[in-house]
């Protein structure tokens, strides 16, 4: 019997490039056909073939109260009875800019956008605009999206720019990108020593999601705080897929370490089209129209998004709610790294807040490279026996996990139980 996925796939492949709207969902680092998403409620989404899931992407971490939850749908639909889309000012998108505002210290001023991408990408300019510079400084394993100049990694050698990692990128685009390894605060130390003065912005993920889980450390952000007070760079965290997932406050909040500028995303819009860059007033008031930093968006702030987004906001506010959500990714992970034990392969994992990290290597990995040095073909294994089984995880070994808040006791050790199957499918 042909499967409504595979008969979905073809026809999508004749009208969409790859198939898919974004490359993670087209399957191709693990293999098969996608599953291609009907509907979804709670932990749970269903296929074209009805079948059931456990899902672990969350819509990639916005779906943090679960997926349609009661309170966000009823806000989503009371906002668009009343319509859609006025390319005008809205009370909503004031009162998501006060509550953020009011969760991130660090902000004292944000600006509404449609994607991660725009946000980072308007932070670059606002950054170099504020500060008269050109070069930046990323880290290789961190995405910050698909703008030309972040499309970039590392050189040959230490302290080198960047080449494109994509066609359609010129060298000029990303030839003031330097690219340096993340968690390490020396080489940091000797890139300010070198050219500091030149730095506009160091941009950073303080908790990656896009070379799976990686957490930096304290010595590396606080370097990094220090160095770019000293040299008045503008520091930029990148907290669109970790803002309001690891903690209230952010990445930031458990680091205590306030960035000039911070990206969000995902979580502040609900599962719905929202993100944000936001900070110190004197910057902001660089943007247009107060200043000569231009950045617009016809959709930006749309009103339906919004109130999917404060009502997110707003649950995750209810007491206790971190330290259940972060009690059961724990859960999670623990359970797992158990099973794999028990069969004995080679395994480890990490949690922070409401996201985790899957690895097949023996310890947590620090960076990109021992991001890599993991076992990959073991994941591609896993992640179709789990598939199987009903368990959704990101479709590649790079990429990190989300629990969300209907992810119960009962779901959790399904979970397990399910892995115990998959990791014995691998000696």
């Amino acid at each position: 019997m042909i499967s409504n996925n595979d008969t979905l796939f073809a026809r999508a492949q004749l009208t969409t490039p790859g198939g898919v709207n974004s490359p993670v969902r087209a399957f191709r680092s693990v293999g098969g056909t996608p599953r291609f998403i009907t509907r979804a409620e709670g932990p749970y989404f269903w296929d074209a073939d009805d079948r059931r899931y456990i899902d672990y992407i969350g819509s990639w971490g916005p779906a943090i109260v679960g997926h349609a939850h009661p309170t966000v749908i009823k806000a989503v639909q009371d906002a668009a009875a009343r319509g859609l889309s006025f390319g005008a000012p809205t009370q909503g998108e004031v009162e998501i800019a006060e509550e953020i505002c009011k969760l991130v210290p660090s902000i004292e001023q944000v600006r509404l956008v449609s994607s991660g991408t725009e946000a980072t990408m308007s932070a670059l300019r606002l950054a170099r605009g504020a500060t008269g510079r050109d070069k930046i400084v990323k880290f290789e394993g961190c995405y910050h999206g698909h703008a030309d100049s972040l499309l970039v990694k590392a050189g040959s050698g230490l302290l080198t720019f960047g080449n494109p990692t994509s066609a359609g990128v010129p060298e000029d685009f990303v030839k003031h990108t330097l690219v340096l390894d993340y968690n390490n605060a020396q080489q940091l130390e000797d890139a300010f020593k070198d050219m500091g003065d030149q730095i506009a912005c160091v941009i950073v993920e303080p908790v990656a999601g896009n070379m799976n889980l990686v957490r930096a450390t304290p010595e590396f952000l606080q370097t990094m705080r220090r160095l770019c007070t000293q040299y008045g760079t503008v520091l930029i965290f990148d907290e669109v897929m970790c803002g309001f997932r690891v903690a209230l406050g952010g990445a930031q909040a458990l680091y205590d370490i306030k960035p000039d500028i911070t990206a969000l995303g995902k979580v502040i819009g609900g599962g719905l089209p929202v993100a944000a860059f936001g900070g110190r007033a004197d910057l902001m008031g660089h943007m247009a129209p107060l200043g000569s930093v231009y950045q617009a968006g016809t959709l930006s702030g749309n009103p339906v998004a919004v109130a999917a987004g404060m009502s997110t906001l707003k649950l995750i506010q209810e007491p206790g709610f971190y330290t259940r959500l972060g009690t059961q990714t724990s859960k999670l992970v623990n359970g797992l790294s158990a099973a794999a034990k028990e069969a004995g392969v080679t395994f480890s994992g990490d949690a922070i807040g409401g996201m985790f990290g899957l690895y097949f290597a023996a310890a947590v990995p620090d960076s990109y490279a021992t991001v890599m040095a993991s076992n990959k073909d073991l994941f591609n294994k896993f992640f179709h026996a789990m598939l199987d089984a009903g368990v959704y995880l990101a479709p590649s070994a790079f990429e990190a996990g989300f629990v969300s808040a209907q992810h119960d006791d009962a779901v959790i050790e399904a979970t397990i139980a399910a892995a115990r199957g998959a990791f014995a499918q691998l000696v």
